[in-house]
This record gives structure tokens, C-alpha cells and sequence, in this order.
């Protein structure tokens, strides 16, 4: 049961990076919350010599998941309105009428 608790863990963590690393918003949050999981079963299914790696992945976890929280907190989206590409479809839209009106 623990290797299948630190397979899944691994295959969740490395999902929840990739995740982390796309502009996916906080839906990396599933995956990340999957590893958190399956990396504590297999913590408390291991035997006290084999809680290393189980501890790695609960840790690189957990800080996967504080990145998610802290991008979704601090970095907002905003759009704004381009001025200088309104004037230059402007001017455009005037040289294309005065080129028709020319033929």
C-alpha cells in the first residue's frame, strides 16, 4: 500500500508543479491537494527508516501550494486599454478611405 500511496503522490506533486507553472489560476489547487493526501498516507503507512521520501513530497507539496495561494493573493489581472494602437486603427481606417475614394 505505501509505494501505491508514493506513486500516486509523485505522479499528483509533479501534476500540481506543471500546474503551478501554467497560467492555470487555482485549479492547480486539485492535484496539489491529491499529493498532500496521498504523500501523508504513505508518511503514516511508512516505517520510521523510510519516512524520507514521503516527507520530501509532503514538503515540496505544501510549497506548491503556498505558490498557488500566493499568486492567486498578489498577482491580479488587469486590462487596459491600449491608446496607441486606437490611434494608429484610426489612422489606418482614414488612409483606406482616402485610398477608395482615390479609385
Amino acid at each position: 500500500m505505501r509505494k501505491f500511496f508514493l506513486i500516486t503522490a509523485i505522479v499528483f506533486t509533479v501534476l500540481g508543479i506543471a500546474f503551478t507553472i501554467l497560467p492555470l489560476g487555482t485549479i492547480a489547487m486539485l492535484p496539489v491537494a491529491f499529493a498532500i493526501i496521498f504523500s501523508l498516507l504513505a508518511f503514516y503507512k511508512s516505517t520510521a527508516l523510510l519516512k524520507k521520501l514521503p516527507r520530501l513530497f509532503l514538503i515540496i507539496s505544501a510549497t506548491t501550494l503556498l505558490i498557488i495561494i500566493g499568486k492567486s493573493v498578489l498577482i491580479k489581472d488587469r486590462v487596459v486599454a491600449d491608446k496607441q494602437f486606437e490611434i494608429k486603427k484610426e489612422e489606418s481606417k482614414k488612409e483606406d478611405i482616402k485610398d477608395l475614394e482615390g479609385l
